[in-house]
């Protein structure tokens, strides 16, 4: 049995145990020995009178991640340690087995690990002995586990997805894998299998899933990896709500399984328009207030440059927390506002129904109505940012982050779910100077706007939906196009050829041709889902074995170098 599973009811059994040393103590002379395994840690008890002088001798030489076979008897402690489930009982030893031995490892086996990152993704195997670690990843089992009982019920089909794929162009970067039979073709590791579980809606797998790894080559961050798992759906002749409710009852099953939580049904919808005019963030977080107020009319009848000169001027207020901020926090604040292409950073501080602050000077014209327009009490501190609508409100989300979790305005194991509807269909992009999907090409537009396909493409709305938790995407879904012509034209305002659609989905377009059924879907972020329930901030914890930030793994040096003959059998050189 394991170690951690031994309770008050196994009293006076004898049985075998086998795991790790955590620790050893020499007390009075008896031995006492912490024995680890996946199930948590049992004290061993070695009694000089009651073992043969081996045993004595075995247990003496006993050092930390020894790997140990032991046999004894269950009995009750006399200090009882309710920190531990196993602290009411020990084993009296009667036999000891070492099985291997260990080095002194580079890091303590402990949680509150004070070891770099990459020390521990070095020694991985060893710092998922922790019991943090242990229980990141049996958590993400029973998340899994909840899941496929979930969709299984729901007659869903796992349908395992081809992993060397069709490189397209739309998207983050694909990784290439070089073709030896096919030389100088490339395959690509898939980024979703969005394509493949299209055409199964085609085949009449009307209601297919699976658990799957994709992979992007992008930058990372910590709830980035370059390989990373993702809950994948697509069903056939459901609508976007029907889609929705179906995602809602799988996490509600998932947080009622996992967390002993019961979130309340159905999730709040939001507009796109509305998350980023009030919250600043098409992912937002809603545990805290501190929305954004468009004061746009207001500020313009102040006699200050910069509010008459902005297009748009935005605002936000952190109650009653002015007296916590100097002007050199509100300075870093500002240069924090730079980094989202804001000019700078406007402030001032409301305390006995009077501005204070560098821009109090321009307000008095019109500090009656700002007062009433963003609801102003004693201590509050208000931040303004005047530009454009777009750096106004992505500038002021980001700060609305920042004030939350320095002020701790946030409530510890709060889980709040939203969904943000409304997408627009494409997004401009500087570096491509284009417009460019802003989920992906199969995305159906909604009825009304279809028609500016073929004119102002930032009026195509999207029947697309994004899954939001605590501030994070945790899923984004839509309808799908099912009909060529429509396909065609989504294709030709990207900017595709005929001739370039056929080449790089002329596949899916020819299947379009044999009665493609209406159908949509949705993915959701397994390893960023498992992160936020277990109460981290980078998904690494929850990954077995993860990159760095740099994309390699310090453990096997992956990536690394191949050989000349491998080369020469892909027909590739390797250039300075």
């Amino acid at each position: 049995m394991y170690a951690g599973a031994v309770r008050l009811a196994h009293l006076e059994q004898t049985i075998t145990l086998k795991g790790w040393v955590s620790r050893r103590r020499d007390l009075g002379g008896l031995i006492f020995i912490d024995l680890r395994d996946r199930e948590g840690i049992m004290q061993l008890v070695v009694n000089p009178e009651l073992v043969s002088k081996e045993v004595l001798a075995t247990a003496e030489s006993l050092r930390s991640e020894y790997v140990v076979e032991v046999t004894g008897r269950v009995s009750a402690r006399t200090q009882a340690n309710h920190k531990l489930a196993t602290g009411e009982v020990e084993l009296e030893v009667s036999a000891l087995t070492i099985l291997n031995t260990a080095k002194t490892t580079p890091f303590e086996i402990k949680d509150n690990l004070e070891a770099s990152d990459d020390t521990r993704l070095r020694y991985r195997y060893l710092d998922l002995r922790r019991p943090e670690m242990l229980a990141n990843l049996k958590l993400r089992h029973q998340v899994t586990k909840s899941i496929r009982h979930y969709l299984d019920d729901l007659d869903f089909i796992d349908v395992e997805t081809p992993m060397l794929t069709k490189s397209t162009p739309e998207g983050a970067r694909d990784y290439l894998v070089p073709s030896r039979v096919s030389q100088g073709h490339f395959y690509a590791l898939p980024q979703s299998p969005q394509i493949t579980k299209q055409l199964l809606m085609n085949a009449g797998f009307d209601r297919y899933y699976q658990i799957v790894k994709c992979f992007r080559d992008e930058d990372l961050r910590g709830d980035r990896q370059p390989e990373f798992t993702q809950v994948d759906l697509e069903t056939a002749f459901l609508d976007e709500t029907e889609i929705q409710e179906l995602t809602e009852g799988l996490i509600a099953k998932v947080m009622k399984e996992t967390k002993d939580i019961t979130v309340s049904l159905p999730f709040p919808r939001i507009s796109y328009d509305d998350a980023m005019n009030r919250y600043g963030s098409d992912k937002p977080d809603t545990r805290f207030e501190m929305e954004l107020v468009d004061i746009t009319a207001i500020a313009k009848r102040a006699d200050f440059k910069v509010f008459t000169q902005a297009s748009a001027i935005k605002a936000i207020v952190v109650k009653n927390l002015a007296d916590r901020y100097s002007r050199k926090d509100i300075d870093k604040l500002t240069e924090f506002a730079k980094q989202f292409g804001a000019k700078g950073l406007a402030w001032v501080k409301f305390s006995d129904q009077v501005f204070a602050g560098p821009i109090a000077k321009f307000l008095p014209d019109i500090a009656d109505d700002l007062t009433k327009a963003l609801s102003l009490t004693e201590n509050d501190l208000v931040l303004f940012v005047a530009d454009d609508l777009d750096v106004a409100n992505t500038t002021l989300g980001a700060i609305r982050s920042r004030i939350a979790k320095e002020q701790d305005l946030i409530a510890p194991d709060q889980y709040n779910f939203l969904w943000v509807v409304d997408w627009p269909m494409f997004e401009w992009s500087e570096e491509e100077s284009r417009y460019m999907s802003a989920h992906h090409p199969f995305t159906l537009p909604t009825q009304d706007s279809a028609p500016e396909l073929e004119g102002d493409l930032s009026k195509v709305r999207a029947v697309a939906y994004d899954i939001v938790l605590n501030g994070y995407e945790l899923g984004g879904g839509s309808l799908r196009i099912n009909q060529k012509e429509l396909q065609e034209r989504m294709f030709t305002a990207l900017g595709f050829t005929k001739e370039a659609a056929n080449e790089q989905f002329g596949f899916l377009l020819e299947a379009m041709n044999y009665g493609f059924p209406p159908h949509g879907g949705l993915a959701l972020g397994l390893d960023r889902f498992v992160m936020l329930l277990a109460g981290k901030d980078n998904i690494r914890e929850v990954i077995a074995f993860p990159k760095n930030n740099k994309a390699t793994d310090p453990m096997t040096q992956a990536p690394s170098d191949v050989s000349d003959q491998q080369l020469d059998e892909l027909n590739l050189k390797i250039g300075k």
